[in-house]
């Protein structure tokens, strides 16, 4: 678009992260503005899961998280070999969804990401029903090859918005502010600013 920067149309198929099952198609239009960092995106998804099924698994989920024997802690997910403990996938199922904000606030027209590792994990415990996490996070940088790292903290609680808040460091950059917002459920996040934490 003239004076505007570069749209793209898209039509892509989603995948249910655990089972790799279909999980629905979308279109999407994606503006890369000359004047903003962050993409603009307007993007309609035909689920394949209906709601009640979509809140169902946020339930277990979130029963699994709350019912821990003892808050969940963990190193270098997944490991070297590839392969996470059956007990730290509720932990690494959650670092996905909210690295994907990341990701997504700090790519470009010229620069993806990718969740490379949770470098650290750490439950805290609350007084009320939300689940709250602190996360060291590895991104993987295309094309530079550069590993990017990012503190995160996640609070859930089902029919509530995932908030994210991070702050992110490189060799060549240094510490990062993050922001933004967005609505929904596991599925959706609700991004706050902060790097104070």
């Amino acid at each position: 678009i003239p004076g505007s920067g570069h749209k793209y149309y898209l039509q892509f198929t989603t995948e249910d992260y655990k089972t790799g099952e279909n999980a629905g198609s979308c279109l999407a239009t994606v503006l890369y503005s000359k004047t903003k960092s962050s993409p603009v995106v307007n993007i309609k998804c035909m689920h394949t899961k209906d709601q009640k099924q979509i809140q169902e698994e946020d339930n277990r989920l979130y029963q699994k998280l709350r019912h821990q024997p003892k808050p969940i802690i963990g190193n270098n997910i997944p490991d070297s070999y590839g392969n996470i403990e059956p007990a730290l996938e509720p932990a690494w199922a959650l670092a996905v969804a909210g690295s994907s904000y990341i990701m997504w606030e700090k790519s470009t027209e010229n620069l993806g990401y990718f969740m490379a590792q949770v470098k650290s994990v750490k439950q805290w415990i609350r007084k009320d029903d939300f689940i709250e996490f602190d996360y060291t996070v590895l991104l993987h940088e295309i094309p530079t090859q550069e590993i990017i790292s990012c503190h995160m903290r996640l609070t859930w609680l089902p029919g509530h918005p995932l908030k994210v808040k991070y702050f992110c460091a490189s060799e060549n950059q240094g510490l990062e502010d993050g922001s933004g917002m967005e609505s929904g459920s596991a599925a959706g996040i609700l991004y706050e600013r902060g790097a104070n934490f």
